[in-house]
């Protein structure tokens, strides 16, 4: 009966006493092995990502373009220690600095088209402005059409 329990406890030392210090290292050598993996694939880079982050937050300044965690893409107008205050199109937002999560690259991403897609490539702002007035000026000419139309049909009354 107790030799069930002897032979299910494993060897006995040689020695006649405890078990040596090779043999816990061995017990132990698999967890130590994955938390050296686990250090190097997940601790490490999630460690270096923070530090690039932060000192991105550092150094921002007035006119950087930047996008938020939230997906808002604007350029800093003010700022200062805690906060920012976000131009995005016409609207501006006050928020915290933390909520930056990357810098773009200057004309990437902020600007719309008429559809309400962003990306716009290749335009300018000046040629965006110069179509924008020579679609008011059709416009314009369009309306003094129409003005005319009326005034130039005379009622026929006999």
């Amino acid at each position: 009966m107790f030799e069930a329990t002897a032979f299910a406890m494993g060897p006995v030392p040689q020695n006649g006493g405890t078990p040596g210090g090779t043999d816990m290292l061995m017990q132990f050598l698999p967890l130590i092995l994955m938390f050296v993996i686990f250090w190097f694939l997940l601790i490490r880079p999630q460690q270096k990502r923070t530090k690039a982050h932060k000192q991105m937050l550092g150094e921002l300044k007035r006119g950087d373009r930047v996008q938020t965690g939230s997906g808002l893409i604007g350029r800093i107008v003010e700022i200062d220690d805690e906060q920012l205050l976000l131009e995005c199109g016409n609207s501006r937002l006050r928020m915290s600095r933390g909520a930056v999560a990357g810098l773009l690259a200057d004309g990437k991403g902020d600007k719309m088209d008429r559809s309400g897609r962003s990306g716009k490539s290749g335009k300018t702002e000046k040629a965006d402005k110069a179509a924008a007035a020579s679609d008011r000026d059709a416009g314009d000419d369009n309306a003094a059409e129409a003005d005319k139309a009326p005034a130039e049909e005379k009622p026929q009354n006999a």
